[in-house]
């Protein structure tokens, strides 16, 4: 079994080396701003060898998305919780992390696809369970079924 690093312990040392990058962090997460995800998401695979990317999620709160990125050291049996925040509703826009773990791919497509969060730099950042020219994005709170063709409400 995988044991959790300490997310204090985690921040102190992305923030020793990686100013102005944490903004908080609890037991087991470290709370990064969003458009250093990608900076702190290296520093974790390059120094504390967080080499498997385990799952990407996102969660809607009406007033911003929360992206969280569960991380695991195979090598040194010990997993971290990185989570951002985007504040940005009408064009969510964070860093990809596929250039550190390809297994970001299809993740951060989903996302896309069903949250409208866009990962900067992903190499083919299109739809991946709906169709080209789908309107809307059926996991955002503010999605409406019964308008026809499903989308947004007017």
């Amino acid at each position: 079994m995988t044991k959790p690093l300490s997310g204090a312990e985690v921040a102190q040392q992305i923030g020793e080396q990686l100013h102005d990058t944490v903004t908080g962090s609890d037991e087991t997460t470290v709370f990064v701003r969003s458009e250093a995800i990608l900076n702190a998401a290296r520093f974790l695979k390059e120094n504390l060898d967080f080499d498997y990317l385990v799952s990407i999620t996102a969660v809607d709160f009406f007033d911003h998305f929360e992206l969280t990125y569960h991380l695991r050291s195979i090598k040194n049996n010990y997993n971290v919780i990185l989570k951002t925040r985007c504040d940005n509703r009408e064009s969510p826009l964070v860093p990809s992390v596929f250039s550190l773990w390809q297994g970001a791919d299809l993740q951060e497509r989903e996302i896309y696809d069903l949250m409208g969060i866009s990962f900067e730099g992903h190499p083919n950042m299109k739809r991946i369970v709906l169709w080209e020219g789908y309107e809307g994005h059926p996991l955002r709170k503010d999605f409406h079924l019964d308008v026809p063709g499903g989308g947004k409400a007017a």
